[in-house]
């Protein structure tokens, strides 16, 4: 979303609800749900040490740089330098391009329960050829499109938001409330315990990827100069957003806990299936392939607003001198072609990961847990990066500040983020007990090796990159250090 006129101002209310829209999805929920009446400890303590964190940190970082180019590029880069700012928008883009297939298997999911045979839904939910072509006829679709030009793109996103996450997400509170009144056998245990046992390490395992829910977040910083008094009314936005979205979690989460035994939970399919049962029990079983459908149209309306959006920005940083020429062609109306078709040909080679993962889901938690660990590498440099640009840029005009004298609360805010970030990026590479995901040694295999590779990617690029790759009509601002 572009930042507003001069003349418009947001509303705490209005900036909190685009927090919400921008960072809320339902594909996770039946992960948490396993864990039951201890999943909300876990969404409070990553909203805790993660999401708000990002939030307050990024809206700091983002105000200071809010006449210059790069995002995450810039933030990195005026603190570490260059090369550490190309790998931090790199992870941000090559992060993206990896949630496409798992985000699509959900959509895959909800498409298959369009149905009402609910057996052969379930049955179709889970062939993995059936998915596969969901995956990449849908992806490659939403890339023609980007291709062609998505000036409408805006408004399908907003309506699939609205339909797809939001009106979802409070039926189905409304529903488990229903069915408890209606005196439907509660499958979650309410007398269990809010604390969990941490000492079983495959508690945490699953938990971790709750950081991933809360990712986006930072996306709200560029509207931190559109609040009227940012200084008090962002962090009031920040938390307000924050308290709705781990209230949706946890109550969503809860939920599908209520209708759908521990056992019985299923990381793609559980979430229409909750939906089935609670239709079937208020006797409204035809509401099932409209909910499906809904559903669907939520993932695919954010995959087609996504599908051009990190790409444009690695698309800018490469023009400047840090891609080759290759990667900076464009169509005739300017969009970034080649990018775009790297892009879909990364989705489509770990889309035919299908075949030789043991199931749909193991394929979607272990590209979900790569997707996990490499945004967490980003995130702790963003952390890192705002702490020493306390120190290194210390007279810069920062219209929103953490903290108003000293640099405690900074120290505070971001090295809880880090430190949580830190703790989330080692739980990840933990294989879960609760799910098949083939030998461990795959499991490790893919997340170490495809850490390695995608950081080391970077770094070779910038050490091989020439004065001819920048672009003459690129007007890309200097670093302040480049400025002295």
């Amino acid at each position: 979303m572009a930042n507003l006129s001069k003349s418009t101002k947001l509303s705490v209310a209005t900036l909190a609800i685009m927090n919400v829209t921008a960072v809320v999805s339902l594909r996770g929920l039946p992960a948490e749900a396993e864990y039951g009446l201890s999943s909300a400890f876990y969404y409070l303590f990553a909203a805790l040490v993660f999401l708000i964190p990002t939030a307050l940190v990024a809206a700091e970082l983002a105000a200071m740089f809010a006449d210059k180019q790069g995002g995450v590029f810039r933030w990195v880069g005026e603190a570490f330098g260059k090369r550490m700012g190309f790998v931090a928008i790199w992870l941000q883009w090559v992060e993206s391009t990896i949630w496409y297939p798992t985000v699509l298997t959900f959509g895959a999911v909800s498409l298959a329960f369009i149905g009402m045979n609910h057996a052969y839904d379930m049955s179709l939910a889970s062939n993995r050829l059936y998915t596969l072509a969901v995956v990449l006829i849908i992806y490659w679709l939403a890339t023609f499109i980007s291709l062609k030009g998505m000036s409408w793109v805006g408004k399908v996103s907003k309506i699939g938001g609205l339909v797809g996450t939001i009106i979802p997400a409070g039926l189905l509170v409304v529903l488990a409330i229903v069915y408890l009144i209606g005196g439907g056998h509660s499958q979650l245990d309410f007398s269990g315990s809010f604390f969990p046992d941490l000492s079983n390490f495959n508690n945490l395992v699953l938990a971790s990827s709750i950081f991933l829910f809360y990712a986006g977040m930072e996306m709200g910083g560029i509207h931190v100069k559109d609040v009227d008094n940012p200084s008090r009314n962002y962090p009031k936005a920040v938390f307000i957003g924050s308290f709705i979205t781990v209230l949706i979690f946890v109550l969503g989460t809860f939920s599908l806990g209520i209708i759908i035994p521990k056992s019985e939970i299923n990381l793609t399919q559980s979430l229409l299936v909750g939906f089935d049962r609670y239709f079937a029990f208020i006797r409204a079983s035809w509401l099932s392939p409209i909910i499906a459908i809904a559903l669907a149209f939520g993932v695919l309306a954010g995959v087609l607003t996504w599908v051009a959006g990190p790409s444009k920005g690695i698309f800018a940083v490469g023009r400047a001198g840090y891609l080759p020429p290759f990667f900076q062609k464009t169509n005739k109306i300017g969009v970034q072609r080649n990018i775009l078709l790297i892009q879909g040909g990364i989705v489509t080679l770990l889309g035919l990961l299908f075949v030789v993962m043991p199931s749909v889901q193991s394929f979607y938690q272990i590209l979900s847990q790569l997707t996990v660990l490499l945004y967490l590498i980003m995130y702790l440099m963003m952390f890192a990066a705002a702490i020493y640009l306390r120190y290194n840029m210390k007279g810069a005009n920062r219209p929103f500040r953490i903290g108003g004298k000293g640099n405690g609360l900074m120290w505070l805010i971001a090295g809880v983020g880090f430190l949580g970030s830190l703790l989330a990026f080692i739980l990840s590479f933990i294989p879960p007990g609760q799910i098949a995901v083939g030998s461990n040694a795959m499991w490790y295999s893919v997340l170490v090796i495809g850490c390695i590779i995608v950081v080391a990617a970077p770094l070779i690029i910038y050490a091989m990159r020439k004065p001819s790759w920048k672009d003459k009509s690129a007007n890309f601002e200097p670093f302040h250090w480049e400025e002295k």
